[in-house]
């Protein structure tokens, strides 16, 4: 019989890209890829370093598996296991840790489920992971993450994810058109591009050899898939040109998620990031001008060290200002080895903590707006196949979720549809969608 493995994946899109792809790793090598409780003989935890107390998560992870399968093997890799490889093979029941360059050899490493005295660390400096490994998210027929770029050269003072990922590097444009034409063929209809630092695409061995635009430009003429989405780009990296493209192409969508981390130019200096509030604001006013209806998502850190209460009214303002959809709100925590940890000013807890709550308040209104400026417009929604309390839920274009009622033959199909109100369940976040236009 063969054996079982099961992988857990805590944070960003790129993570679950890549547990999907080392999951086909193992399945060439005649293992069979299970859910958490089926009791497998191998758990693989893929960690993220941005998740607050990842620590903790890991360790509760790791506990809940061997309550499972107390003689799994198990294997941790990720971003935290890159930064903190010796802490993560301190954790009872953990049998390897594999750094950045090694996670991608995984069944290579794994020659004996023996378990040992102490776990294995396999990490070499992150300056090894300098490989493009191509990947992409399965599993959902309805849409695919695709992995296209990794790495980072920004120098941002609250990130580790260059210490844990490297240096920016690019998959090449043929292999990525490849890799789309195969996801087209498993039925996928929509694909969503992913990488750390997207916009940076097309960097291979130091040198540019390619543009975003340029691959942008390429996937829009590969037939058989119907949606790309940008899963997220820096404002400095996201041109005019990338703009107009969307605009008026066939199959990119109109919804672009654009970190801005702080409305403060004194806060964004701190955080070394590579613009100031007045090109933020010039991306979204060019977005909107050519394409009144596109979503646009925003990630924002608040309680920065220094971050005074006038920085963050400043930040506030300036995001009520801004015509925006949602917010994605991160609440700034310390991290090892980064030059924030190190800065005076730090913000009381409880001052994070408020803070983050008026932004999520914030953002629910920018969401219900947003929403509301949608009712009586008629657009195309992929279906998807969860269930709940009768109604199916899909997406719009411009990344409207919208429900109807449940109807199988939609599933995983594209309708044009009518959204007609804000649902009354409480669930402001949901279109309802009731009148169904079939093609």
């Amino acid at each position: 019989m063969n054996k079982k493995v099961a992988l857990y994946t805590l944070g960003c899109k790129l993570n679950y890209s890549e547990s999907s792809g080392i999951g086909r790793l193992f399945n060439n090598a005649g293992y069979q890829t299970v859910g958490f409780a089926e009791t497998p003989d191998v758990f693989v935890i893929n960690t993220c370093s941005v998740t607050e107390n990842a620590d903790k998560k890991c360790k509760k992870i790791v506990k809940e598996a061997l309550k499972i399968s107390p003689q799994a093997y198990i294997v941790v890799i990720g971003c935290y296991a890159q930064l903190k490889p010796v802490e993560i093979a301190e954790i009872p029941g953990v049998d390897m840790v594999l750094g950045a360059a090694e996670k991608f050899q995984i069944v290579d490493h794994i020659t004996d489920l023996t378990k040992q005295p102490k776990a294995l660390v396999y990490n070499q400096p992150v300056s090894e992971a300098n490989q493009f490994v191509s990947s992409y998210s399965f599993g959902d027929r309805t849409r695919t993450f695709l992995k296209v770029q990794d790495g980072c050269d920004y120098s941002c003072s609250f990130c580790t994810i260059p210490l844990a990922r490297g240096n920016s590097r690019s998959d090449t444009i043929a292999n990525v058109i490849e890799q789309a034409k195969v996801i087209a063929a498993s039925g996928v209809r929509e694909i969503v591009l992913t990488g750390v630092n997207l916009g940076d695409f097309g960097l291979q061995n130091g040198e540019r050899v390619n543009r975003f635009i340029d691959l942008v430009k390429a996937l829009d003429e590969v037939e058989g898939i119907d949606r790309y989405r940008i899963s997220s780009i820096e404002p400095n990296l996201l041109t005019d040109e990338i703009i107009d493209f969307v605009a008026s192409s066939k199959r990119f969508v109109p919804h672009f998620h654009i970190p801005l981390q702080s409305g403060s130019d004194k806060i964004l200096g701190l955080m070394r990031r590579r613009y100031k509030r007045e090109l933020y604001a010039s991306r979204v006013a060019k977005i909107k001008q050519v394409m009144p209806h596109c979503c646009i998502g925003v990630d924002v850190i608040v309680g920065f060290p220094g971050e005074t209460r006038e920085d963050f009214i400043d930040t506030y303002n300036f995001l009520n200002r801004l015509d925006i959809s949602y917010l994605h709100v991160f609440t700034y925590s310390e991290r090892d080895n980064t030059p924030a940890a190190e800065m005076t000013g730090s913000i009381p807890g409880s001052t994070r903590a408020e803070r983050s709550k008026m932004l999520h308040i914030l953002s629910d209104k920018k969401r219900r707006a947003f929403y509301e400026s949608q009712v009586g417009i008629e657009d195309e929604v992929l279906f998807e196949g969860d269930v709940k309390d009768g109604y199916m839920h899909g997406f719009t274009r411009n990344y409207v979720k919208v429900k109807t009622k449940y109807d199988p033959i939609l599933v995983n199909e594209l309708r044009n549809v009518k959204l007609t109100q804000i649902a009354a369940d409480g669930d402001v976040e949901i279109a309802e969608a009731e009148e169904i236009l079939v093609h």
